[in-house]
């Protein structure tokens, strides 16, 4: 599999370019372009299939001319020591949890793959790269997690004021480790102010090879394709009938990565997910996206700090309209129908569901007109812990969670004896970045 820029159908490139410079230079997103039909391993592989295995198969098969199957099914083994969790809550009903990794978040397997390639790749090249993000929340902890033991991959992660947490001491860069977080003294938007204007510099991008590991690394998006793969693995022996996906929005990457495995030939009938003010329905009751009146070429280039899958979204739109606009179905849902799905998640099923969960699966209530066939099946993704939800589900159902102690870990406050520096401070972070790569003759 290659990939090309949603922006332009003929810039090209393989998977080592896409992860490792990350953001087209006419604005777009990198996309799989050619498809690879997977149907008869997808029907070969079962529940003895670990997900690991399973990673490594597909990410052999995507990426089949530049790397041996060997060094495919190493990125996977190294990337996913943990794997989703398929249940079956009734006759036409399963849930895919996808909260068991380090820090209780279905980021984890991206991030996690996303490294693993890198790490790689640039030991393969004897390369070095820097990953540069910002973010408010646990990122840091996760990132951490994937980057522990890597000897070529650096990130630079930007917080505001009194936002860092989930980190030990030995991730820091100062002490040995792989990550270097700096303090803004202003707001998350003002951190991806500044990502923004470092990757606006071409020059700064190429000098110090830098990427991103949010979902605007198509390397941080494909692996959630094998979700899709690995639930059907878990679920064929037990549906005789269509299977459709439901999920919470996002930013589409879910959605998108799900479509993506359909076109490897995953059997699956349609998605389902709360409609949201750019992806919903028509008065005819079809898909619809709002920004597809507007052509690429005439955008903002795409931001490497803060992502959208909307465009790739529309890309495949594009491709394959009259099919799609009977594949995607969103329903309006509210708040209070939300609360109402957590309760009934809880008084079936005994499933404690975070509130984009609920979403999902009210939305799968509201559109029974497609899933009304007797033998067709709903798989219900639950992307986060539902601890992370805790008041949510308090106020839903009256219930108590625990925090588990991994995920605590992941949430608990970092005070670094760093500078706090403006919200407009370039200067420092490339003073960092610059630091850094000397740092590459010690690897």
């Amino acid at each position: 599999m290659r990939f090309e820029s949603t922006r332009n159908e003929n810039n090209k490139a393989g998977f080592e370019e896409a992860l490792l410079k990350c953001m087209p230079e006419d604005g777009g997103l990198y996309v799989p372009y050619e498809n690879e039909d997977l149907r008869n391993w997808i029907l070969y592989a079962d529940e003895n299939t670990s997900f690991a295995n399973l990673a490594g198969t597909l990410t052999s098969a995507i990426i089949n001319k530049e790397f041996s199957p060997i060094i495919c099914e190493a990125i996977a083994t190294k990337a996913f020591p943990f794997e989703p969790v398929i249940k079956q809550l009734d006759d036409h009903l399963f849930s895919m949890e996808l909260y068991h990794g380090p820090t209780g978040s279905f980021r984890d397997f991206g991030i996690s793959y996303l490294a693993s390639a890198m790490e790689t790749i640039l030991r393969i090249n004897g390369a070095t790269s820097i990953l540069l993000d910002a973010s408010s929340g646990p990122l840091g902890s996760c990132m951490a997690s994937a980057l522990r033991g890597k000897k070529h991959l650096k990130s630079v992660l930007i917080f505001p004021r009194g936002k860092i947490c989930g980190m030990d001491e030995s991730d820091f860069v100062w002490n040995g480790g792989n990550i270097y977080p700096i303090e803004v003294d202003g707001t998350e938007a003002d951190c991806h102010n500044l990502v923004r204007g470092i990757f606006a510099a071409k020059d700064l991008v190429k000098k110090y090879h830098l990427t991103v590991a949010n979902s605007a690394n198509i390397g941080r998006l494909l692996p959630q394709s094998f979700f899709y793969t690995f639930a059907f693995t878990r679920i064929k022996k037990h549906v005789t009938g269509d299977i459709f996906y439901a999920m919470e929005a996002g930013n589409y990457g879910n959605l998108v990565s799900g479509l993506y495995s359909w076109r490897l030939a995953l059997p699956v009938k349609g998605f389902i997910l709360p409609s949201t003010a750019n992806l919903c329905t028509d008065a005819n009751g079809k898909v619809t996206i709002s920004d597809s009146s507007v052509a690429f070429e005439k955008r903002a280039p795409a931001d490497p700090s803060d992502p959208s899958n909307l465009e790739r979204l529309e890309h495949i739109f594009k491709n394959y309209s009259l099919m799609l606009r009977s594949f995607v179905y969103p329903a309006k849902v509210d708040r209070e129908q939300t609360e109402k799905a957590c309760k009934e998640l809880y008084m079936k099923y005994h499933v404690y569901a975070d509130e984009d969960t609920s979403a999902a699966y009210a939305a799968s209530i509201l559109r029974k007109d497609i899933t009304e066939d007797y033998d067709d099946s709903v798989v219900l993704m639950m992307r986060n812990a539902p601890s992370l939800s805790a008041d949510f589900i308090k106020h839903c159902i009256g219930e108590e969670l625990t925090v588990p102690e991994e995920i605590q870990k992941a949430y608990k406050p970092i005070r670094l004896d760093k500078p706090v520096i403006s919200p407009s401070d370039i200067d420092y972070v490339t003073s960092v970045l610059n630091s850094l790569n000397l740092l590459r003759i010690f690897y």
